[in-house]
């Protein structure tokens, strides 16, 4: 595995068998505990596969092998409504999770108790002179700035100005010229900058986490994980775990010399081929997991390059022969039951609670401080009955790195429920109707003919087609062949079929007009009234996001961030910090978000309620609404403030212009744009025109009564 300054992923904790006797992996016993696990797991959830497969084949169109046809059924059509509100859903949750391009998660300062500062504060004073020199002084990029540097100098969630100061050593004289300036706590007028180091370190946190899940391809992972939740009920995404990843890289010699560095990545599971504990009811209460992985004899031979796998197990597994069995659902989804035979080995990821006793017994060697304890977290890779690898489970706190998103929670299972299986039944009546309306229009636009043979030639072709001519007998009186029109009912059923698109709407709270329905009138013709019906009846996609924020979101962004708290030594992302989700907040339509901002922010400027409001969050919120990047639109406290310092500059009053060497202008002369003795021009003439002025007095020159 590539080393890497930024980042390290090998450690001490991590605590392998590779290294151990290979006599002691012959009959193995975590082979069969882990096999024993998957069989329990995969017996447990076969009414689940059933459930996805009729899914599965709503969405598809397709009828399933339990569906007989009678011979008075001729049509086999089949309304693929189930795709239409799948798809609408799956483009719901895409427009919440990227709606911003951004990963609807943010990194933020704990919460401190009451009385504890958190933060420090300069007064910006206008009329202070020094106030520009003591900002600079601070926000300078230098060793100088003392709240955003190192370990040793940032000021910390919790700690007061006194030990900042403590920390500082010689430093501290830098805060010389702003040290009558400088107040712990939070600012509360607009003549103030405040500082909190924690944000500092929560945002370089919060942009790691998205560079880190963009290098992932997170966006892709993403939409698989979405789609297979509002189909199947079921989403599953995994990470992060570190890979060695290789960026394009030439040296000065012109040739080609890539970089490998160790990354964390996540990736979009299967629900397919995800098995969970069968006693659980989520990933929080789940004692263990198991992963099937379908690989060739090339990615086999890769894992090898992977740490701590074991390079003889997976050579033995190869040699061994492919020993990847189809299930009956990857048989039953094919589109071509002939499929040719290809070489493929079932690999069994594990992720969970393991004996210690059998640990021990394949050379695992069980760290001083859990040695009390009867299992342990760990990750075991099996195939053809050989360990592919064995180690204690990693990250701390030990977890299960999968994350299992519902789209609508069952309490008494595992799997949730999606789109399709709410709208089954009415899918089935909406197939029924509209195969009756097509068999009766067909039956009603043709003629029943009934023929009278006894007035006829015997042996003729009944057939009837254009010109065709019947032989009569000699003599036979009366009509031989007769015209029937069977009745149409077609709108009967076509009256029903709408009855059971509507069922749909209600079933899967879903409704029409979410997909492209037409004819919406009134309020609906808005953009802020398409809002209010979606907030009105779309209120299971409410909960829906919602369970986006609280099993996927959040979990997985606590994970990435645990993961750098671990492995990443940069002393500037670290901090008393925690990750929210904010999915929810995309729910609401940008332009209604925007105008109750706008609103908001008009309260706010009221001068008693504004040392109450967060601008800085404001203004962001604002910019999100308007789909722009807050981070690139919109400036820090920091920057803020130097760009007040500027537009001051900018908004001073000009003097009054001097006549040469500093002189005056002369009596009588009015500089431009001012009326005269100095009164400012307010017609708004630009100086072309005088102004309101003051009558002048008696006895002052202008006054028409002064005496000659």
């Amino acid at each position: 595995m590539a080393e890497n300054d930024e980042m390290m992923f090998e450690t001490d904790d991590v605590i392998a068998a590779e290294d151990a006797d290979d006599s002691l992996f012959t009959a193995s016993t975590v082979v069969s505990f882990v096999t024993d696990r998957f069989n329990r797991a995969e017996d447990a959830r076969r009414g689940d596969e059933d459930r996805w497969l009729r899914a599965y084949r709503n969405y598809r169109g397709l009828y399933g092998p339990d569906v007989r046809f009678t011979d008075t059924e001729k049509s086999r059509v089949f309304v693929k409504v189930t795709k239409t509100k799948t798809l609408a859903a799956y483009g719901q949750i895409i427009d919440v999770l990227f709606g911003n391009n951004k990963f609807p998660m943010s990194v933020d300062p704990s919460v401190l108790p009451d009385g504890v500062a958190e933060s420090v504060h300069i007064n910006l004073d206008p009329n202070a002179a020094a106030a520009g020199d003591a900002l600079s002084a601070v926000t300078q990029d230098s060793p100088a700035k003392p709240f955003l540097i190192g370990p040793d100098t940032e000021l910390k969630p919790g700690e007061t100005l006194a030990d900042l100061k403590n920390r500082l050593g010689p430093l501290t004289e830098k805060l010389a010229p702003i040290s009558e300036k400088i107040v712990e706590g939070v600012g509360t007028t607009a003549s103030t900058v405040t500082f909190h180091p924690a944000m500092v370190a929560a945002k370089k946190m919060e942009k790691k986490i998205h560079d880190q899940l963009n290098e992932s391809g997170a966006s892709v992972h993403l939409r698989s994980m979405a789609f297979e939740m509002a189909l199947l009920g079921t989403g599953v995404m995994k990470g992060p775990f570190a890979v060695d990843k290789e960026y394009p890289n030439w040296n000065e010699d012109g040739e080609y010399d890539p970089l490998v560095k160790t990354v964390p990545e996540c990736s979009h599971v299967s629900v397919w081929n995800f098995y969970p504990d069968p006693e659980a009811s989520s990933m929080s209460d789940a004692e263990y997991t198991v992963e099937r992985h379908k690989m060739s004899r090339t990615q086999l031979r890769t894992l090898k390059n992977r740490p701590f796998f074991m390079k003889d197990g997976i050579n033995t597994a190869i040699d061994k022969g492919p020993n990847y069995i189809q299930k009956h659902w990857e048989m039953a989804m094919e589109d071509d039951s002939t499929q040719p035979d290809s070489e493929r080995w079932e690999v069994l990821e594990f992720w969970g609670f393991v004996d210690v006793d059998i640990l021990e017994e394949h050379g695992i060697k069980i760290p001083r401080e859990y040695r009390d304890l009867d299992e342990l977290n760990a990750n075991v890779w099996v195939c053809n009955g050989e360990i592919l690898r064995l180690v204690l489970n990693p990250f701390k706190p030990a977890r299960i790195p999968y994350y299992a998103v519902p789209y609508e929670h069952n309490p008494y299972s595992f799997f949730g429920v999606g789109i399709a299986e709410n709208m089954d039944d009415t899918q089935t009546l909406m197939n029924g109707f509209m195969r009756m309306a097509i068999d009766n229009a067909a039956m009603s636009g043709n003629l029943i003919i009934e023929v009278d043979e006894t007035n006829l030639v015997p042996g003729q072709d009944l057939s009837v087609y254009p010109g065709k001519i019947f032989r009569r007998q000699g003599g036979a009186p009366g009509q031989s062949i007769f015209g029937t029109k069977f009745p149409n009912v077609a709108q009967e059923n076509m009256q029903l079929f709408d009855k059971a698109r509507v069922l749909a709407d209600e079933s899967t709270g879903f409704p029409s007009f979410a997909h492209g329905q037409t004819g919406v009138s009134g309020v609906g013709r808005t953009a802020s009234g398409i809002s209010m019906l979606m907030g009105a009846a779309n209120g299971s996609i409410r909960t829906v996001v919602k369970n986006v924020d609280d099993y996927l979101i959040r979990p997985l962004g606590k994970s990435f961030f645990s993961f750098n708290m671990q492995f990443d030594f940069d002393p500037s992302i670290r901090g008393d910090l925690e990750v929210n989700a904010s999915g929810t907040e995309s729910l609401m339509a940008n332009e209604v978000r925007s105008q109750r901002l706008m609103q908001f922010l008009q309260v706010a400027q009221n001068p008693v309620l504004a040392p109450f409001a967060k601008m800085d969050y404001i203004i962001r919120e604002i910019a999100k609404s308007m789909d722009l990047d807050p981070d690139k639109v919109t400036n820090s406290m920091q920057d803020a403030a130097i760009q007040a310092e500027i537009l001051k500059g900018f908004q001073a009053p000009q003097q009054p212009p001097e006549g040469p060497e500093g002189v005056p202008p002369a009596d009588g002369a009015a500089p431009q744009g001012q009326g005269p003795q100095g009164v400012q021009d307010t017609s708004g003439g630009g100086g072309s025109q005088i102004g309101i002025g003051t009558a002048p007095s008696p006895g002052e020159q202008g006054f028409t009564g002064n005496v000659a």
